[in-house]
């Protein structure tokens, strides 16, 4: 841009990390040409249209700091990170060097947009590379001679396309970033692994179908069409290793494990817990509940065992039954099976507090213990 008098005016960054650019005319211009003033005010408390009526940053759980997109999560069969395609809904961090006022975050729109201040209309980001959006954003700067000599940086701060959601049993469920495909294992590694009340199955929900099918390297697990939902046994692909159950998950999908149901052994026992059932069919009687168990103690009070089953259909929101373990040793009694979240109590002569409290304090105790995986 040219001041009235015909000297050129640039930008000059005085210090990089101060606050705000300085603005440094050329010799023989005595003064800032009054529209490049005027802009330049606007420019400071413009409202971003990309951004209005929304928090910059996107819902807390599905946040992304923008230092994970730089970590290689997944590669290509060649061993190279597939380039980065910004989808809506993703915010940028647009960085316009010596330019504070154009730096900021924005919001690509539902529609696939950006607006920057001062230009006459949206600039089209989804489906561009990150280098692309620059060029783009630096060649629209120069066209409405805003920057002579535009060096523009663009990063991705957040996004929920680009991203797979892990949830239910492992140790850190939440949301991590990927660039492309990655396999269940590699993702379940993420999340820390398995919890200690993890189930048998996997559940995988397919999500963007076009977006899926942007990887076409038909590996295993690899389906280009089709939604809906995937199961994977855990168990079987942690012993087999087999790589057709090792299926492949993709940005915008959603992997839930399953928690097992887990059987309570408390009071009177040489090692009490939660102990897992390996899946919803299986089944555990007493007896297989007292051995996981490790055995009695010798002041079990063998004739008062009881089982307390919770539950809503129960008037007291619990039923209680009695059980003679010395009986059922004996060979006298039928073994009763337990249920899913069932707390077996095995009173304790030595404790009469635990013994006169009883249901209340069985479960009480069971919600402290530690559950062993089988």
């Amino acid at each position: 841009m040219l001041c009235p008098m015909g000297n050129r005016l640039k930008l000059t960054l005085t210090a990089r990390t101060a606050s705000r650019a300085k603005l440094a005319v050329s010799p023989g211009c005595g003064r800032v040409h009054c529209r490049l003033a005027a802009l330049l005010s606007m420019v400071l408390c413009y409202p971003l249209p990309g951004l209005r009526g929304q928090t910059i940053a996107p819902n807390k759980e599905l946040k992304i700091p923008a230092a994970h997109f730089r970590q290689n999560l997944t590669s290509s069969p060649a061993g190279v990170v597939p380039e980065y395609i910004i989808a809506a809904d993703d915010v940028l961090d647009v960085d316009v060097v010596d330019v504070p006022e154009l730096t900021r975050d924005y919001r690509v729109s539902p529609e696939g947009t950006i607006t920057l201040p001062l230009l006459s209309s949206p600039i089209t980001a989804e489906g561009l590379s990150l280098d692309g959006l620059s060029a783009v954003i630096s060649s629209r700067l120069r066209v409405a001679e805003l920057v002579t000599h535009p060096h523009v940086v663009v990063t991705v701060k957040s996004s929920q396309a680009h991203a797979v959601a892990i949830w239910g049993a492992v140790q850190n469920p939440q949301i991590y970033p990927t660039f492309g495909p990655v396999s269940l294992l590699d993702i379940l590694s993420q999340a820390g692994g398995l919890a200690p009340d993890a189930g048998d199955t996997a559940v995988i929900t397919r999500g963007d179908e076009a977006l899926r099918a942007s990887w076409m390297d038909e590996g295993p697990g690899y389906s280009a069409s089709g939604s809906g939902t995937t199961e994977v046994n855990l168990r079987k692909l942690v012993a087999t290793g087999d790589p057709r159950m090792n299926v492949r998950i993709y940005p915008g999908d959603k992997v839930t494990v399953q928690r097992a149901g887990v059987v309570y052994v408390v009071g009177a026992v040489l090692r009490p817990g939660g102990f897992t059932l390996n899946s919803e069919r299986e089944n555990m009687t007493v007896l297989q509940a007292v051995a996981l168990g490790e055995g009695l103690k010798s002041t079990a009070l063998q004739k008062k065992v009881m089982i307390i089953r919770r539950g809503r259909q129960f008037p007291t929101g619990r039923e209680e039954v009695a059980v003679n373990l010395k009986k059922i040793l004996a060979g006298h009694a039928s073994d009763p099976v337990l249920r899913a979240n069932d707390i077996l109590f095995v009173p304790d002569s030595a404790s009469k507090v635990a013994l006169h409290r009883g249901a209340e304090a069985a479960i009480q105790i069971a919600t402290g213990v530690i559950i062993w995986r089988r």
